[in-house]
């Protein structure tokens, strides 16, 4: 118990001098942080870094200052701003959320009363709690999981070790500054031990670990063998009228839901056929992976002479790529209109209405 105070105090000691300086923080000891910017810093940095996040938070907060602010945003104009973030479903329930923080008239103050918002699971509800309320949450992510699993030499492979390391975080945590804590621990895993050669000799607890001592802490915390991901094939039509490009809005649910896309199938469990009849060529194969498969997608491309059957043709004055998720980026760099490109496409039969 007494090692679990020095550590927390050696923590805020060396996080007043160290702190990252992050567009969504307020400076140690300076009062509570937004909970607007807590949140929705938090949401955009699950399974993303924080250099990729930086930019997206800048936009979102100029953009939209409040919370009442997103809220009445237009859906499509979220999502427009979301893409390349990836995990699009955290997009949707950003707003659904902010709608319901509006509803409310301000973020609940409490753990319980933040995890029955959209889109907000326990490690956000404690990351929120403690960051923009100073409430001694426990506050796990990765970063803490390798930080705890080192400071006590933890050798059961993750996920099983979760319960321990979650057992170990809350005796660690403090009462007094708890949101300048859990950052500290944060900045900890995330600048000096990290996954490969962690700093050792510059940690501020050095002397309380146990991996250190032991001479295993690059190999922890461990991990289970990760299981090969699935192999997925689908096709994406790009279809142009003109000086206009085909692209439809994906269905809310789903992979890529609610985002701008050009139609495509096979590779999120549809079954549809082109969405035109017209002389389809292939451009080539675009391949990307998911959480949980891979996909090698084959892109097609035609000048539409008939009226399509799904989807709507866009001015492309009016169209941007930047509105697109990463797939169909990939997909766009190899059909976007460029009379420098040289002809390397291969003719396809015409499809007919059956196809």
């Amino acid at each position: 118990m007494r090692d679990s105070r020095v550590i927390s105090a050696e923590l805020l000691d060396w996080y007043d001098r160290h702190a990252r300086v992050l567009p969504w923080r307020m400076p140690p000891g300076q009062g509570q942080a937004d909970p607007y910017r807590v949140w929705l810093s938090e949401v955009m940095l699950q399974q993303t870094t924080v250099v990729a996040v930086k930019s997206y938070f800048e936009r979102f907060t100029q953009l939209w200052p409040t919370v009442q602010d997103l809220a009445a945003a237009p859906d499509d104009q979220v999502m427009a701003e979301w893409a390349g973030l990836g995990y699009y479903a955290r997009a949707r329930n950003l707003v659904a959320c902010a709608r319901a923080v509006a509803a409310l008239g301000q973020f609940p103050d409490t753990r319980e009363g933040l995890a029955a918002l959209p889109g907000i699971g326990p490690y956000t509800s404690a990351a929120i709690g403690a960051i923009a309320f100073d409430r001694p949450e426990t506050v796990v992510d990765g970063n803490v999981e390798r930080v705890i699993s080192r400071l006590h030499a933890l050798e059961e492979p993750l996920p099983a070790s979760k319960p321990e390391i979650y057992r170990l975080a809350a005796a660690q945590t403090p009462t007094l500054r708890p949101g300048d804590y859990a950052q500290a621990m944060m900045d900890l895993g995330a600048t000096i031990c990290t996954p490969r050669s962690p700093a050792c000799g510059i940690c501020p607890v050095i002397e309380f670990c146990q991996a250190r001592r032991l001479g295993i802490a690059a190999e922890l915390p461990r991990k289970m063998p990760k299981k090969a991901k699935p192999q997925r094939q689908g096709t994406v039509w790009i279809g142009f009228s003109g000086s206009r490009v085909l692209v439809e809005t994906r269905p809310d649910k789903g992979l890529l839901g609610g985002t701008l896309a050009f139609p495509s199938a096979g590779w999120d469990g549809s079954d549809l056929p082109p969405p035109a009849v017209a002389d389809w060529q292939e451009l080539g194969l675009v391949r990307h992976v998911f959480t949980h498969f891979a996909l090698d997608l084959t892109v097609m491309t035609a000048e539409l002479t008939l009226p399509p059957e799904r989807g709507r043709l866009v001015p492309l004055g009016e169209f941007s790529a930047t509105a697109l998720p990463g797939l169909m980026r990939k997909a766009w760099a190899l059909a976007r209109p460029n009379p420098a490109r040289p002809a390397t496409t291969r003719r396809h039969g015409k499809p007919t209405s059956e196809t």
